[in-house]
């Protein structure tokens, strides 16, 4: 069941960085192509509104949200919602769910995290507005990654992928708690105590055993607008939610099994004779029918029919709208000899070196004083491959680069410009460099 678990957790992200691809690609090009260009940039300063008299749910601070941050504010909370679903999914009865199973991820994660911060700090000009941005490189792109590691089928040990996928989940857990700390404003007390409210009623339906996916998804957007207006960011609520949804069912598994086991033994054993005979049900037997579809959709968390009724939305939808409205940078300013100073240099090095050496020489050292133990299947030379890929960052990495300079006005919007190329030229070194690596060490097809 783990396998089949992480094997549909691969195949999912695999399938979504092509469309990720495509928006980014997209945006570029209408981010430096005249007649495009204007329309592009204009887009995202378009004011969004759901009002109701006088009230606009789509306002902070009493001024209306714009296009941009509809997407990076009210989007990428349902975005975290899922992150958050996953990762608690994973503490349950995942690959978190114990210290043996997560601790070489988890440390692996942790040097992930620290190292890339390190590089930026020495890397980047000692300027506080620059400086802001020193998690931008923490972040692993899961949908990105996967993908580059699915171009290998099955050469790719299973260990290989679990290790990449969980750790891309530990440190979505870190970028979402450095958010939660670093990127507050000042909190208004008033809002805070509605969203406290809202997190109270929340833990009570689940202790109560309230199952209605309805019930928490209103209380999560009232949370949502409460965070938006109480100085922390509003994507945090998505998290939060997800951590207040049910993951057990009201009467346990047995009971429904047993309902259903019950249920299908009402229909009498015949033998077909004629297979395009016409089936006439009595209504006895439709309402038992009935039965069984009501007991098999209870032996579904609300936690797990969540998440699969959220994944294509999210991958589909919400990430190519995200990275079209982020990934277009302006190129027109930019020389070549950019790249290699301030921001855009920072964040590459944190991408492609800090990520890199964090991830293996954390998970080295835990192999090598015996605290966790090599992924089964893999030898030093595939590991590494792996830890390359760790540096494709890209939505947590944008989405923090926005956080990180938007609000320092005209002035960021320069510096926000040479962090999401050093985001992009980052992911596509490690990228690249990483599929070079997994080319060369990954045991061959036959050999497998």
């Amino acid at each position: 069941m783990k396998n089949y678990t992480f094997l549909s957790l691969f195949k999912k992200y695999a399938s979504a960085s092509f469309w990720l691809i495509a928006a980014t690609v997209l945006a570029l090009i209408c981010a430096n192509v005249p007649g495009l260009k204007e329309w592009y940039f204009d887009l995202w300063s378009k004011p969004i509104s759901l009002s109701f008299g006088d009230f606009n749910f789509f306002s902070h601070g009493g001024h209306p949200m714009t296009f941009a941050t509809f997407i990076n504010d009210f989007l990428m909370a349902l975005f975290f919602l899922s992150v958050g679903l996953e990762i608690k999914r994973e503490i349950l009865v995942g690959e978190l769910s114990s210290i043996k199973k997560a601790i070489l991820p988890i440390i692996g994660a942790c040097g992930g995290m620290l190292i890339p911060v390190v590089l930026f700090a020495l890397s980047c000009p000692s300027d506080a507005g620059m400086m802001r941005g020193m998690a931008i490189p923490m972040a692993t792109d899961i949908a990105f990654s996967l993908g580059v590691l699915a171009m290998f089928g099955k050469r790719v040990p299973l260990s290989l992928k679990v290790f990449l996928t969980t750790l891309a989940v530990a440190d979505d857990l870190g970028g979402i708690i450095v958010i939660a700390l670093c990127y507050t404003s000042e909190i208004s007390w008033a809002y805070m105590a509605l969203a406290l409210l809202c997190i109270v009623v929340m833990i009570i339906g689940n202790r109560f055993k309230v199952m209605s996916k309805t019930f928490y998804l209103v209380a999560g957007v009232v949370l949502w607008f409460a965070m938006l207006n109480s100085g922390i960011h509003a994507t945090i609520s998505g998290v939060i939610a997800a951590f207040c949804i049910p993951a057990s069912l009201s009467k346990g598994s047995q009971y429904y099994i047993e309902r259903i086991r019950n249920n299908i033994n009402e229909f009498p054993v015949t033998e077909v004779t004629d297979k395009k005979s016409v089936v006439v049900l009595t209504n006895d037997q439709i309402q038992t029918l009935k039965s069984i579809e009501s007991a098999s959709d209870h032996l579904i968390s609300p936690l797990q029919k969540l998440e699969d009724d959220l994944k294509e939305f999210i991958n589909y939808i919400i990430l190519p709208v995200f990275a079209f409205a982020n990934a277009g940078v302006d190129l027109s300013g930019f020389q070549i000899t950019d790249l290699f100073s301030g921001v855009s240099l920072a964040v590459m090095l944190g991408l492609v070196v800090g990520k890199f050496v964090g991830v293996f020489s954390f998970s080295w050292l835990a192999i090598k004083l015996k605290i966790a133990s090599m992924p089964s299947g893999s030898d030093w030379k595939a590991f590494a491959s792996v830890c390359m890929l760790c540096g494709i960052g890209f939505t947590v990495s944008m989405f923090i680069a926005d956080l990180s300079y938007s609000p320092l006005g005209a002035d960021g919007r320069a510096i926000l410009d040479s962090a999401k190329l050093g985001i992009l030229c980052g992911t596509i070194v490690s990228a690249v460099l990483g599929a070079i690596l997994l080319k060369r060490n990954l045991p061959k097809a036959e050999e497998k």
